[in-house]
């Protein structure tokens, strides 16, 4: 009798942890992102000190390609699906969405996800298997999201501008997908590849930072806080990412340039419109101006690239401006939401915590020998310490996180 009431009581145990870690959208999938974050750049660092001692690689796709799909398609996107199907319904002013429409979406993407890295490291036949299972939690992704969008029959520019970017995002997936299946040519899955950086992930970062680091420092700073979000500013950023591959793809990178100094240009502007001198306080809101610098950072040496490439014939600074868009911005402005939504959605104050200042802090040392690594003498040694600097960085932001995830809120209420 006994061992029954104690079976009883586990089983009513993990209903009750399982409930509080259905509650919400982002609890669910910011949990998969969490988990992605950790196990993508191990998996990244192994290859790296692998490809530094000289040692073959079993892949049936170019390591480099595998990184930029598992990043692009599985690491980041459980963070966006689970900010966005907890946000759209608020910003469009409906209720809440029901855990029928985003259990799944948690499911097809994180089991996609982790069948990918079985097919990596145990069976390549599931490597496929796992990116079309994120294809179809994406797909369901994007249902529940058009629903949103339909049912409240809205021009919210921010909401369309994130839908929009995330279709352009299936489309990438499904062209990566349909490569690793054999499918389409391998042009297509650069193709998506390219896309997915600055088609999906680029606009869609940039409209929510329109959106949100404004709101959250004029309701912070109070009196005499001017918000500057423009309506200008999304199509052009749109129409100058699209003129970007648009160039890249027809190979004409030594004119480049020309959109992206007139990005780097426009993320300055935003950047200082936003008065980042006057939200050094709470310091949950001075990351996220400061991971912010680092997006006209990266265009400016875009930019320095090209005219680099169009003078004197060759390219400078090799993937550094891509990573100071993927690691630096990405990266920083990933710890910089996540801890804020997570800290607020928990019902926790909205503040850095010491693990959030040292996630933010090293992954600034990160982002700097990443970029800079490839101009050093060993550069793959100091590719490889930038990996496991990522996994030094994350790791107890990770775990502090993922243990909220599946606690009730702090301040009692549901969600």
């Amino acid at each position: 009798m006994t061992g029954k009431v104690s079976a009883q009581a586990g089983r009513g145990s993990f209903t009750e942890f399982a409930a509080v870690f259905a509650a919400a959208p982002h609890r669910m999938l910011f949990f998969a992102g969490s988990v992605a974050v950790l196990l993508s750049m191990g998996w990244w660092a192994a290859v790296l000190v692998r490809l530094a001692s000289g040692a073959a690689l079993p892949l049936t796709a170019p390591p480099g390609w595998v990184h930029a799909a598992l990043t692009q398609f599985g690491m980041l996107p459980p963070f966006i699906f689970g900010f966005l199907l907890t946000v759209f319904p608020r910003w469009l002013g409906q209720e809440a969405l029901a855990r029928r429409c985003y259990v799944p979406v948690f499911g097809g993407i994180l089991g996609g996800y982790l069948l990918a890295h079985a097919g990596l490291l145990i069976w390549p036949a599931l490597l496929p298997a796992g990116f079309i299972l994120m294809l179809a939690g994406w797909a369901l992704g994007l249902y529940h999201l058009a629903g949103v969008l339909r049912r409240q029959g809205s021009s919210d520019a921010h909401a369309l501008s994130c839908f929009a970017a995330l279709g352009v995002g299936g489309v990438s997936l499904a062209l990566f997908s349909g490569f690793l299946c054999g499918l389409v040519p391998p042009a297509a899955a650069w193709l998506g590849l390219r896309a997915a950086t600055f088609l999906f992930l680029l606009p869609l970062y940039f409209t929510v930072c329109h959106r949100m680091v404004p709101f959250f420092s004029g309701a912070i700073v109070g009196a005499g806080y001017r918000s500057y979000r423009p309506a200008w500013s999304l199509p052009v950023v749109w129409l100058l990412l699209v003129v970007h591959v648009v160039l890249d793809v027809c190979g004409l990178m030594a004119w480049l340039w020309l959109p992206d100094m007139a990005l780097a240009l426009l993320f300055a502007l935003h950047a200082l419109r936003w008065q980042p001198w006057r939200c050094v306080r709470p310091g949950l809101l001075l990351v996220l101006h400061l991971a912010f610098v680092w997006l006209p950072a990266a265009f400016v040496l875009y930019a320095v690239q090209s005219a680099s490439l169009a003078l004197y014939g060759q390219e400078s600074w090799g993937r550094g401006p891509l990573h100071a868009l993927t690691v630096g911005f990405f990266g920083s402005m990933l710890v910089a939401m996540v801890t804020r939504v997570t800290q607020g959605h928990s019902g926790r104050p909205l503040q850095m915590s010491g693990v959030a200042w040292f996630a933010f802090g090293a992954l600034q040392v990160v982002a700097v020998v990443r970029v800079v690594g490839e101009q050093l003498p060993q550069a793959p040694l100091w590719l490889s310490l930038s990996s496991l600097g990522w996994l030094l960085a994350f790791l107890p932001w990770v775990l502090r996180h993922a243990a909220i995830y599946w606690r009730p809120r702090a301040d009692g209420r549901p969600g």
